[in-house]
């Protein structure tokens, strides 16, 4: 098998294995739905967060206002007697007015936490350090772990404008948001390696040879945003060795400078002709005006 470290820029990503005789057309869609899918599942997380929290999200047009102005628009929330949390709720206001405050008691609270962090582990950076790859089995198993924790809390289900109901039906509208933009589509998405693009209309094997036991880095990128920056000849860790040694070693020269001190050569015991002086009785005298 083939590994491949996928990189986004110069941040590691995860491991994926494949085999040279794949078609780069399938190899860009599997990478590019593992990359899409973490992105999908830090998202839900986030809001997994805030849903143990401080409840479901209210209606769009009654985020951001006041319980006065909801009062004096006259404004209701058919959601919140439909979508009440399993074990019943505990109040905890939403300071920002985006979620109704009726969170999940703690040991619904726990289930959430403690899927949140399974799943987070499942598709982790951290994976990659540890040898480990992802495939899309991976993600889907953590969208279902997570999809399953929020049926336990809220078995009557989530509101449909709820963030975390629209992630798990794929109807998300990321348009003009930061995590919209990280986001890349199959269609637009590019493998680059060693400076060249990994073109769809070929193999794997026409850019790394024939070997299956290859590890190479390559970095996923939107199309048109031209070649990614080469990766460094020297590793951020080694380079960290490198000025380690190098400081250690003009650390260790300042100490041989200061230990290397001639001035008793000046002394007088140091001097080899003062006997001689002595004898010619010319020993205490001194050159100079008086």
């Amino acid at each position: 098998m083939v590994r491949l470290h996928v990189k986004h820029g110069d941040e590691s990503q995860f491991l994926f294995d494949t085999t040279v005789n794949v078609s780069l057309e399938e190899l860009v869609k599997q990478i590019t739905a593992v990359y899409n899918g973490k992105l999908k599942i830090d998202r839900i997380c986030s809001e997994m967060r805030d849903l143990a929290e401080h409840g479901i999200v209210m209606p769009p047009n009654m985020q951001g206002l006041t319980d006065e102005q909801i009062e004096d628009l006259k404004l209701k929330d058919e959601w919140e007697e439909k979508c009440l949390p399993s074990g019943g709720s505990v109040f905890k206001k939403d300071d920002i007015g985006r979620r109704n405050g009726h969170a999940p008691n703690d040991n619904m609270k726990q289930v959430l936490q403690k899927t949140i962090d399974e799943a987070k582990a499942l598709i982790s950076k951290k994976q990659a350090e540890a040898n480990v790859c992802v495939n899309t089995q991976m993600v889907k198993d953590a969208l279902d772990q997570l999809r399953g924790a929020v049926m336990i809390v809220y078995p009557m289900g989530l509101p449909p404008h709820d963030p975390i109901r629209m992630e798990f039906e794929d109807k998300e509208d990321l348009s003009g948001t930061q995590a919209g933009l990280m986001v890349i589509d199959e269609t637009d998405a590019q493998l680059w390696w060693a400076g060249k693009e990994l073109l769809r209309k070929k193999k794997l094997s026409d850019f790394v040879g024939k070997n299956e036991k290859t590890k190479i880095i390559v970095k996923i990128q939107k199309r048109g945003q031209g070649a990614p920056s080469r990766e460094p000849v020297i590793g951020n860790e080694e380079q960290k060795q490198m000025m380690m040694h190098y400081y250690r070693r003009q650390e260790e020269l300042k100490k041989l400078d200061e230990n290397h001190d001639d001035s008793f050569l000046n002394a007088e015991w140091a001097d080899t002709h003062a006997l001689k002086r002595q004898f010619q009785g010319v020993n205490n005298i001194k050159w100079g005006p008086r």
